[in-house]
Protein backbone atom coordinates (compact mmCIF):
# COMPACT_ATOMS: atom_id res chain seq x y z
CA UNK A 1 0.00 0.00 0.00
CA UNK A 2 2.83 2.40 0.62
CA UNK A 3 4.24 1.65 -3.28
CA UNK A 4 1.01 2.51 -4.65
CA UNK A 5 0.27 5.85 -2.73
CA UNK A 6 3.73 7.21 -3.48
CA UNK A 7 3.14 6.35 -6.85
CA UNK A 8 -0.73 8.49 -6.84
CA UNK A 9 1.19 11.87 -4.88
CA UNK A 10 3.98 11.73 -7.68
CA UNK A 11 1.64 11.65 -10.19
CA UNK A 12 -0.94 13.87 -9.34
CA UNK A 13 -1.59 16.50 -11.92
CA UNK A 14 -1.25 20.04 -9.95
CA UNK A 15 -1.23 21.98 -13.26
CA UNK A 16 -4.57 19.87 -14.31
CA UNK A 17 -6.31 20.65 -10.90
CA UNK A 18 -5.08 24.67 -10.86
CA UNK A 19 -6.27 25.05 -14.61
CA UNK A 20 -9.58 23.16 -13.07
CA UNK A 21 -10.27 25.92 -10.04
CA UNK A 22 -9.28 28.91 -12.27
CA UNK A 23 -11.74 27.60 -14.87
CA UNK A 24 -14.42 27.64 -12.10
CA UNK A 25 -13.74 30.63 -10.65
CA UNK A 26 -14.24 32.73 -13.74
CA UNK A 27 -17.17 30.65 -14.10
CA UNK A 28 -18.53 32.41 -10.91
CA UNK A 29 -17.48 36.01 -11.63
CA UNK A 30 -18.86 36.18 -14.76
CA UNK A 31 -22.16 34.89 -13.43
CA UNK A 32 -22.21 37.59 -11.00
CA UNK A 33 -20.76 39.96 -12.68
CA UNK A 34 -23.71 39.14 -15.72
CA UNK A 35 -26.22 40.77 -13.80
CA UNK A 36 -25.27 44.49 -14.81
CA UNK A 37 -25.01 43.19 -18.48
CA UNK A 38 -28.30 42.00 -18.35
CA UNK A 39 -29.93 44.78 -17.47
CA UNK A 40 -28.78 47.11 -20.59
CA UNK A 41 -28.63 43.84 -23.38
CA UNK A 42 -31.39 41.62 -23.85
CA UNK A 43 -30.67 38.20 -23.07
CA UNK A 44 -30.50 36.50 -26.33
CA UNK A 45 -28.54 39.56 -28.05
CA UNK A 46 -26.34 39.26 -24.78
CA UNK A 47 -25.80 35.26 -25.83
CA UNK A 48 -25.85 36.20 -29.10
CA UNK A 49 -22.94 39.21 -29.08
CA UNK A 50 -20.41 36.41 -26.29
CA UNK A 51 -20.41 33.93 -28.76
CA UNK A 52 -20.07 35.78 -31.67
CA UNK A 53 -16.58 37.65 -30.08
CA UNK A 54 -15.87 33.61 -28.88
CA UNK A 55 -15.48 32.90 -32.16
CA UNK A 56 -13.74 35.63 -33.52
CA UNK A 57 -11.08 35.38 -30.58
CA UNK A 58 -11.08 31.27 -31.86
CA UNK A 59 -10.89 31.32 -35.36
CA UNK A 60 -7.51 29.69 -35.30
CA UNK A 61 -8.37 26.81 -32.72
CA UNK A 62 -10.72 25.32 -35.46
CA UNK A 63 -8.00 23.68 -37.62
CA UNK A 64 -7.26 19.98 -37.03
CA UNK A 65 -4.17 19.54 -35.31
CA UNK A 66 -2.01 16.87 -37.91
CA UNK A 67 -2.15 14.03 -35.03
CA UNK A 68 -5.69 14.16 -34.50
CA UNK A 69 -8.14 11.18 -36.30
CA UNK A 70 -11.02 12.07 -38.30
CA UNK A 71 -14.25 12.86 -35.85
CA UNK A 72 -16.62 10.18 -36.17
CA UNK A 73 -20.54 10.57 -36.16
CA UNK A 74 -20.91 10.26 -32.02
CA UNK A 75 -17.86 13.12 -31.71
CA UNK A 76 -20.38 15.06 -34.08
CA UNK A 77 -23.66 13.96 -31.47
CA UNK A 78 -21.93 15.03 -28.26
CA UNK A 79 -19.88 18.16 -29.65
CA UNK A 80 -23.12 19.45 -30.26
CA UNK A 81 -25.34 18.51 -27.30
CA UNK A 82 -22.17 19.70 -25.63
CA UNK A 83 -22.78 23.31 -27.05
CA UNK A 84 -26.59 22.79 -26.88
CA UNK A 85 -26.60 21.94 -22.88
CA UNK A 86 -23.44 23.07 -22.10
CA UNK A 87 -23.35 27.44 -23.80
CA UNK A 88 -26.92 27.55 -25.10
CA UNK A 89 -29.18 26.68 -22.52
CA UNK A 90 -27.11 27.24 -19.51
CA UNK A 91 -26.49 30.60 -21.22
CA UNK A 92 -30.26 31.43 -21.56
CA UNK A 93 -31.28 29.69 -18.15
CA UNK A 94 -28.26 31.57 -16.38
CA UNK A 95 -28.84 34.60 -17.57
CA UNK A 96 -32.85 34.67 -16.93
CA UNK A 97 -32.74 33.26 -14.12
CA UNK A 98 -29.84 35.70 -12.77
CA UNK A 99 -31.82 38.61 -13.94
CA UNK A 100 -34.80 37.38 -11.60
CA UNK A 101 -32.66 36.41 -8.44
CA UNK A 102 -29.35 38.03 -6.62
CA UNK A 103 -25.76 36.91 -7.40
CA UNK A 104 -25.78 35.68 -3.65
CA UNK A 105 -28.70 33.34 -4.30
CA UNK A 106 -27.29 32.21 -7.83
CA UNK A 107 -24.19 31.09 -6.10
CA UNK A 108 -26.45 28.80 -3.31
CA UNK A 109 -28.51 26.98 -6.11
CA UNK A 110 -25.08 26.74 -8.18
CA UNK A 111 -23.58 25.00 -4.79
CA UNK A 112 -25.45 21.91 -5.94
CA UNK A 113 -23.03 21.44 -9.11
CA UNK A 114 -21.16 18.30 -7.50
CA UNK A 115 -24.02 16.47 -6.51
CA UNK A 116 -25.70 16.98 -9.74
CA UNK A 117 -22.41 15.59 -11.60
CA UNK A 118 -22.89 12.58 -9.28
CA UNK A 119 -25.97 11.96 -10.03
CA UNK A 120 -25.51 11.90 -13.99
CA UNK A 121 -22.46 10.23 -13.67
CA UNK A 122 -24.25 7.57 -11.95
CA UNK A 123 -26.96 7.62 -14.85
CA UNK A 124 -24.56 7.88 -18.13
CA UNK A 125 -21.41 6.27 -17.06
CA UNK A 126 -22.47 3.52 -14.34
CA UNK A 127 -20.81 5.16 -11.18
CA UNK A 128 -22.20 4.27 -7.72
CA UNK A 129 -24.06 6.88 -5.62
CA UNK A 130 -22.62 5.99 -1.99
CA UNK A 131 -24.24 7.02 1.37
CA UNK A 132 -22.19 10.03 1.57
CA UNK A 133 -23.03 11.37 -1.94
CA UNK A 134 -26.47 10.82 -1.26
CA UNK A 135 -26.17 13.02 1.99
CA UNK A 136 -24.65 15.49 -0.06
CA UNK A 137 -27.55 15.90 -2.11
CA UNK A 138 -29.63 15.99 0.87
CA UNK A 139 -27.70 18.84 1.95
CA UNK A 140 -27.96 20.72 -1.53
CA UNK A 141 -31.72 20.18 -1.93
CA UNK A 142 -32.31 21.68 1.72
CA UNK A 143 -29.81 24.58 0.88
CA UNK A 144 -32.00 25.55 -2.65
CA UNK A 145 -34.88 25.28 -0.95
CA UNK A 146 -34.07 27.09 2.21
CA UNK A 147 -32.84 29.97 -0.19
CA UNK A 148 -35.95 30.22 -2.60
CA UNK A 149 -38.34 30.22 0.54
CA UNK A 150 -36.24 33.54 1.11
CA UNK A 151 -37.60 36.72 0.62
CA UNK A 152 -34.92 38.83 -1.11
CA UNK A 153 -33.89 42.29 -0.07
CA UNK A 154 -32.29 43.48 -3.13
CA UNK A 155 -33.86 46.56 -4.49
CA UNK A 156 -33.78 45.02 -8.01
CA UNK A 157 -35.37 41.74 -6.83
CA UNK A 158 -39.20 42.28 -6.76
CA UNK A 159 -41.46 40.51 -5.23
CA UNK A 160 -44.08 40.35 -7.93
CA UNK A 161 -45.96 36.86 -8.41
CA UNK A 162 -45.42 35.06 -11.76
CA UNK A 163 -46.59 32.26 -13.54
CA UNK A 164 -48.64 29.66 -11.65
CA UNK A 165 -48.52 32.07 -8.51
CA UNK A 166 -45.05 32.00 -7.25
CA UNK A 167 -42.87 34.55 -7.12
CA UNK A 168 -40.08 35.79 -9.85
CA UNK A 169 -37.15 35.24 -7.59
CA UNK A 170 -38.10 31.77 -6.80
CA UNK A 171 -38.67 31.04 -11.17
CA UNK A 172 -35.38 32.59 -11.08
CA UNK A 173 -33.76 30.38 -8.69
CA UNK A 174 -35.07 27.01 -10.43
CA UNK A 175 -33.85 28.52 -14.00
CA UNK A 176 -30.57 29.27 -12.58
CA UNK A 177 -30.65 25.43 -11.12
CA UNK A 178 -32.03 24.37 -14.56
CA UNK A 179 -28.44 25.46 -15.86
CA UNK A 180 -26.82 23.44 -13.09
CA UNK A 181 -28.04 20.59 -14.60
CA UNK A 182 -26.88 21.70 -17.91
CA UNK A 183 -23.36 22.58 -16.02
CA UNK A 184 -23.57 18.90 -15.18
CA UNK A 185 -23.99 17.36 -18.34
CA UNK A 186 -21.27 19.27 -19.74
CA UNK A 187 -18.67 17.89 -17.37
CA UNK A 188 -20.27 14.11 -18.46
CA UNK A 189 -19.98 15.16 -22.11
CA UNK A 190 -16.78 16.64 -22.07
CA UNK A 191 -14.69 13.80 -20.24
CA UNK A 192 -15.70 11.67 -22.98
CA UNK A 193 -14.96 14.62 -25.79
CA UNK A 194 -11.12 15.34 -24.11
CA UNK A 195 -10.23 12.04 -25.66
CA UNK A 196 -10.53 12.67 -28.82
CA UNK A 197 -10.09 16.49 -29.82
CA UNK A 198 -8.14 18.38 -28.63
CA UNK A 199 -9.35 21.33 -25.88
CA UNK A 200 -8.64 24.38 -28.19
CA UNK A 201 -11.07 23.14 -30.58
CA UNK A 202 -13.49 21.93 -28.62
CA UNK A 203 -13.78 25.20 -26.99
CA UNK A 204 -13.80 26.63 -30.53
CA UNK A 205 -16.29 24.54 -32.12
CA UNK A 206 -18.77 24.32 -29.19
CA UNK A 207 -18.72 28.40 -29.32
CA UNK A 208 -20.00 28.06 -33.17
CA UNK A 209 -22.82 25.91 -32.86
CA UNK A 210 -23.90 28.12 -29.78
CA UNK A 211 -23.18 30.83 -32.46
CA UNK A 212 -25.26 29.52 -34.52
CA UNK A 213 -27.85 28.65 -32.34
CA UNK A 214 -28.84 31.70 -30.74
CA UNK A 215 -28.09 33.34 -34.03
CA UNK A 216 -32.00 33.79 -35.01
CA UNK A 217 -32.95 34.54 -31.68
CA UNK A 218 -30.33 37.29 -31.53
CA UNK A 219 -30.68 39.05 -34.54
CA UNK A 220 -34.15 39.87 -33.41
CA UNK A 221 -33.27 40.85 -30.36
CA UNK A 222 -30.88 43.69 -31.99
CA UNK A 223 -33.36 44.44 -34.79
CA UNK A 224 -34.94 47.26 -32.48
CA UNK A 225 -31.83 47.68 -30.04
CA UNK A 226 -29.86 51.27 -29.16
CA UNK A 227 -26.40 50.04 -29.37
CA UNK A 228 -25.54 53.85 -29.19
CA UNK A 229 -26.93 53.94 -25.15
CA UNK A 230 -24.45 51.21 -24.01
CA UNK A 231 -21.54 53.17 -22.44
CA UNK A 232 -17.80 52.15 -23.37
CA UNK A 233 -17.64 50.74 -19.31
CA UNK A 234 -20.16 48.44 -19.65
CA UNK A 235 -18.79 47.32 -23.82
CA UNK A 236 -15.34 46.84 -21.44
CA UNK A 237 -17.57 44.37 -19.30
CA UNK A 238 -18.84 42.43 -21.82
CA UNK A 239 -15.47 41.90 -23.74
CA UNK A 240 -14.80 40.38 -20.08
CA UNK A 241 -17.74 38.15 -20.48
CA UNK A 242 -17.32 37.12 -23.54
CA UNK A 243 -13.73 35.72 -23.25
CA UNK A 244 -14.18 34.27 -20.06
CA UNK A 245 -17.45 32.70 -20.76
CA UNK A 246 -16.63 31.47 -24.49
CA UNK A 247 -12.34 31.25 -24.04
CA UNK A 248 -10.36 30.94 -21.19
CA UNK A 249 -13.04 29.04 -19.00
CA UNK A 250 -14.01 25.92 -21.43
CA UNK A 251 -10.26 25.84 -22.36
CA UNK A 252 -9.19 25.83 -18.97
CA UNK A 253 -11.66 23.21 -18.32
CA UNK A 254 -11.07 21.16 -21.48
CA UNK A 255 -7.31 20.98 -20.66
CA UNK A 256 -7.84 19.76 -17.22
CA UNK A 257 -10.29 17.90 -18.09
CA UNK A 258 -7.92 15.83 -20.39
CA UNK A 259 -6.06 14.79 -16.83
CA UNK A 260 -8.33 14.16 -14.13
CA UNK A 261 -11.85 11.34 -13.93
CA UNK A 262 -14.93 13.76 -14.60
CA UNK A 263 -16.23 12.59 -11.10
CA UNK A 264 -12.78 14.37 -9.28
CA UNK A 265 -13.16 17.07 -12.02
CA UNK A 266 -16.49 18.07 -10.24
CA UNK A 267 -15.23 19.00 -6.95
CA UNK A 268 -13.76 22.09 -8.22
CA UNK A 269 -17.04 23.48 -9.38
CA UNK A 270 -16.92 24.56 -5.43
CA UNK A 271 -14.96 27.41 -6.71
CA UNK A 272 -17.89 28.33 -8.80
CA UNK A 273 -20.43 29.38 -6.01
CA UNK A 274 -17.73 30.85 -3.81
CA UNK A 275 -16.36 33.45 -6.58
CA UNK A 276 -19.99 34.12 -7.59
CA UNK A 277 -21.02 34.57 -3.78
CA UNK A 278 -17.81 36.77 -3.38
CA UNK A 279 -18.36 38.78 -6.59
CA UNK A 280 -22.16 39.89 -5.44
CA UNK A 281 -20.74 40.50 -1.81
CA UNK A 282 -17.44 42.46 -2.41
CA UNK A 283 -18.39 44.40 -5.61
CA UNK A 284 -22.24 45.00 -6.05
CA UNK A 285 -23.50 45.52 -2.68
CA UNK A 286 -24.71 42.60 -1.73
CA UNK A 287 -25.30 41.12 1.84
CA UNK A 288 -25.81 37.40 3.26
CA UNK A 289 -28.45 37.56 6.32
CA UNK A 290 -28.95 35.02 8.72
CA UNK A 291 -30.92 32.68 6.34
CA UNK A 292 -29.16 33.22 3.59
CA UNK A 293 -25.75 32.54 5.50
CA UNK A 294 -27.56 29.31 6.81
CA UNK A 295 -28.68 27.66 3.47
CA UNK A 296 -25.24 29.06 2.15
CA UNK A 297 -23.43 26.40 5.11
CA UNK A 298 -25.71 23.86 4.53
CA UNK A 299 -25.09 23.69 0.43
CA UNK A 300 -21.42 23.90 1.52
CA UNK A 301 -21.89 21.06 3.69
CA UNK A 302 -22.98 19.01 1.04
CA UNK A 303 -20.01 20.07 -0.88
CA UNK A 304 -17.86 18.71 1.71
CA UNK A 305 -19.49 15.34 1.90
CA UNK A 306 -19.43 15.18 -1.87
CA UNK A 307 -15.87 16.15 -2.34
CA UNK A 308 -14.14 14.14 0.52
CA UNK A 309 -11.26 11.20 -0.33
CA UNK A 310 -13.11 7.69 0.26
CA UNK A 311 -11.71 5.20 2.23
CA UNK A 312 -8.95 2.87 0.60
CA UNK A 313 -9.39 -0.69 0.92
Amino acid sequence: MTTSNHVELTTTPWAAYLSLAVSMSLVGSYVAMSKPLVAVFPVFLLAWLRFGMGAVAMLTWLRKPVHEQAMTPRTKRLLFLESFLGNFLFSVCMLFGVSLTTAVAAGVVMSSIPAVVAVLSRAFLGELIDRRTMGAIACAAIGIGLFSLQKGHSADVTAQPGPLGLELQVWGNMLVFAAVVCEASYVVIGKRLTGDISPKRISAIINLWGLALVTPMGLWAAWNFDFGTVELGTWSLLVFYALAASVWTVWLWMTGLKSVPAARAGVFTVMLPISAAAVGVLFMGERLNYLQSLAFGIALLGLVLATLPGRKH
